[in-house]
């Protein structure tokens, strides 16, 4: 059945006419000039600061806390010759970040290394024996950390302590206690007011690197961009400015590790935007610290040999490729142990990839609606990750329950963790007491906002180049999500490895668009058939064979009323998951099924009706097999009738046992409807039959064929089984709710 993922909140707010004026001679039509109004941009300078950024927007890079000595340190430590440490993270803000810093060293003539830590032998942010390492066998005398360092205060605290200083840029979440560094440089750092608090870690570093340069780095921009939207950062503000600048010079990366990994990922890059770094570029680059030693991405981002960057390139893709075989195999072992009579899911097994198990737990908490936990057991200590629905607090479940673990930390909808084996069940416990005690329903949707309801009539693609004008769409400015709800589905078909996709068409008047729909391809007879259906939809652009038209991608949808399904045809499989009716057996668990199959038809019509009156099924699909489908020969004729009884009469008896197909053949009559005709005709007491002979009574009284009991329930069931058979399913439903 089609039912909705989200909670529906459609806006109501529109432009006044002056603001669509003023939008209009800035190229844009009305729908964009309503999103841009609702979302407070709704004065003429406004307007223009929006459509048209400039680097002059960015702040100034001295604003941060500590920037001055951060600046002062490292311009010391290149004027004596030190070697410098970049110290990264294994993700693709990190990954960035480092690249960044070390372009802005290299131009300033530093002795730098990078290093990004592997997530297996490292973990997550500083590190005492990898400081130990660069100290003592390399010589490092500065380190700089990039997208991380803020809490890691016992491998700063060692640094410091022999006599090596320590530069943190981060962005992440400031802990209770800062690290004793020569320099915190952070966005949120309660001693400065800097304007935008929401920075990536690249946008940290990026800051860095224009303060030791002395102007703002454009070079480095495209670097930035895909640091900033891998990290899903708010991105407005500052960001906005420099994600929109970057994403131009993606276009015309001279970088030929990116030039190399947009080819072999089929990225084109005059339609390169932010969903393609969001779903192509930054996946990739995170597949590698996921699964793997993350320091090759440095050369891939900062590389000039092009040999090197193609073999790079090729192996991150590879990972990529792997990486999803990875969570499939996973998801798939994990949903075997999903455990439904608990309200949250703890999974844990051994030889789980560390790497990978946000994005599973991430995958079932979407399917199942319930918070879920996945963790892989090694040495006897269990380490995963948590994704929790919207109306669970992860951090606040357990947070004060922290004896339980080894490492802990998280925010309301996903946390990290590690814990003593032993210690699962307790988890278990707590969570499942927390979501009880509570009394919280997970069942609640997430909301959706809708921008505007569309009318299909009015949508072209100029509609959807000035949306292109507003972009780019991130976290705090999201893509538009638009209502529509009046048009007809013409069509539907799935497409995708295994089907696993739907596209199906729809259309108002004259205007026709295409609907694509990630992962829907199992609903494709739903999306065909039903009735009375609302969709919420992006807007999209499909180019084939040349040719360029606007689609749709499906973000949610619902359906108003009940959803009736026809599903009668010979090769229509049953729906997966629906439970089918069976009259015979304890109808008491379908007050909990919101979907129902009438599969095998059955013979009490009385008992059918019932189900349908004392349960309000969501959705009804229609198979109605049926076992003797009298329907297909109707009842009885009188010219059959008459033909039978005359055939029947020049004999003087009449061996049914063994005639009866003969006589079938001969009468042009099913043996089904024969059956029950000779039973008529006995039951009127035209015939009788003993042992399976049957004898003509020659001295009956004359009466009528309706008058036989067994040719009303006869006439009765033919009637049933056309309905089922060969009635619309509106017309099956009303014979059904009616009296």
């Amino acid at each position: 059945m089609i039912s909705s993922s989200y909670d529906w909140q459609l806006v109501t707010e529109t432009a006044n006419e002056e603001f669509v004026k003023m939008a209009k001679k800035e190229g844009l039509d009305k729908l964009a000039a309503n999103l841009l109004f609702e979302r407070g941009i709704q004065s003429v300078e406004a307007l223009r600061a929006f459509l048209q950024p400039s680097l002059d927007d960015l702040h100034d890079p001295y604003l941060l806390h500590d920037m001055d000595k951060a600046v002062e340190r490292i311009r010391r430590a290149i004027e004596d010759y030190e070697q410098i440490l970049i110290y990264g993270d294994y993700d693709a803000d990190g990954m960035t970040s480092a690249s960044i810093l070390k372009e802005a060293l290299e131009e300033l003539g530093a002795e730098c290394q990078v290093y990004l830590p592997n997530r297996f032998t490292d973990g997550y942010g500083p590190n005492a024996s990898v400081y130990k390492y660069f100290i003592e066998q390399q010589g490092v005398s500065l380190i700089v950390t990039v997208d991380n360092g803020v809490a890691g205060n016992e491998a700063i605290a060692y640094a410091q302590s022999v006599g090596v200083d320590v530069v943190v840029t981060d962005h992440h979440s400031m802990p209770d206690i800062l690290p004793d560094a020569y320099a915190v440089v952070h966005p949120e750092h309660p001693d400065a007011d800097y304007p935008f608090k929401h920075l990536a870690g690249c946008g940290v570093a990026f800051k860095l690197a224009c303060a030791l340069l002395e102007t703002v780095q454009v070079e480095l921009l495209d670097l930035v961009a895909i640091g900033t939207i891998a990290d899903m950062v708010s991105l407005t503000d500052e960001n906005r400015v420099m994600v929109k600048y970057g994403l131009s010079l993606l276009k015309q990366s001279e970088r030929l590790g990116l030039q190399e990994l947009m080819k072999i990922a089929g990225i084109e890059t005059e339609t390169l935007d932010e969903e393609t770094v969001g779903f192509q570029i930054a996946p990739r680059l995170n597949a590698l610290g996921r699964l793997d030693d993350p320091n090759p991405a440095i050369e891939l981002l900062t590389g000039f040999d092009e040999e090197e960057a193609q073999a790079i390139a090729l192996m991150i893709d590879q990972k990529n490729i792997e990486r999803k075989d990875i969570v499939q195999a996973i998801y798939d072992e994990a949903k075997t142990m999903i455990d439904l009579s608990k309200p949250a899911q703890v999974l844990a097994k051994e030889g789980w990839n560390p790497g990978v198990l946000g994005i599973v737990a991430g995958r079932l908490l979407e399917e199942l609606g319930q918070t879920v936990v996945v963790l892989n057991i090694e040495d006897g200590k269990a380490k995963g990750s948590a994704r929790s629905v919207e109306a669970v607090n992860i951090f606040e479940a357990l947070t004060d329950h922290r004896d339980i673990f080894i490492a802990f930390g998280g925010h309301v909808g996903a946390a990290g963790m590690t814990l003593p084996v032993e210690n699962l069940p307790a988890l278990s416990d707590i969570l499942s007491s927390y979501i009880l005690e509570n009394q919280l329903d997970q069942a609640l949707k997430p909301s959706l906002r809708l921008d505007e309801e569309l009318d299909l009539e009015e949508l072209t693609l100029e509609t959807l180049k000035s949306f292109d004008k507003l972009k780019p769409y991130g976290m705090d400015y999201p893509k538009p999500i638009f209502y529509i709800n009046d048009f007809q589905v013409e069509s539907a078909r799935t497409m995708g490895q295994n089907n696993a996709h739907l596209k199906f068409r729809i259309s108002k008047g004259k205007a026709g668009f295409d609907v694509v729909a990630f992962g829907k391809g199992h609903l494709a007879t739903e999306f065909s058939q039903v009735k009375g259906m609302e969709l919420a939809v992006s807007l999209s652009v499909n180019q084939w064979n040349g040719n360029t038209s606007l689609q749709l991608m499906l973000e949610d949808a619902r359906v108003n009323g009940v959803q009736l399904y026809n599903i009668r045809g010979k090769n229509a499989a049953l729906p997966k998951g629906v439970p089918v009716l069976d009259v015979n057996q304890d109808l008491s668990e379908l007050a909990e099924q919101s979907a129902i199959v009438i599969n095998q038809l059955p013979v009490d019509k009385t008992a059918l009706k019932q189900v349908f009156k004392e349960h309000d099924f969501q959705a009804i699909y229609f198979k109605n097999t049926i076992d003797q489908p009298y329907y297909l020969d109707g009842y009885g004729s009188r010219e059959q009738f008459a033909k039978l009884y005359k055939t029947i009469y020049q004999f003087p008896e009449f061996d049914v046992r063994y005639k009866l197909a003969e006589l079938s053949q001969y009468l042009k009559i099913k043996q089904p409807l024969l059956i029950k005709m000779i039973q008529i005709f006995q039951e009127l007491g035209f015939v009788t039959i003993n042992e399976g002979v049957m004898t003509v009574n020659k001295e009956a009284e004359k009466r009528e064929i309706a008058e036989s009991q067994i040719y009303q329930e006869l006439k009765e069931e033919v009637i049933y089984q056309e309905l089922m058979a060969l009635g619309n399913v509106q017309e099956i439903y009303d014979w059904l709710m009616g009296e």
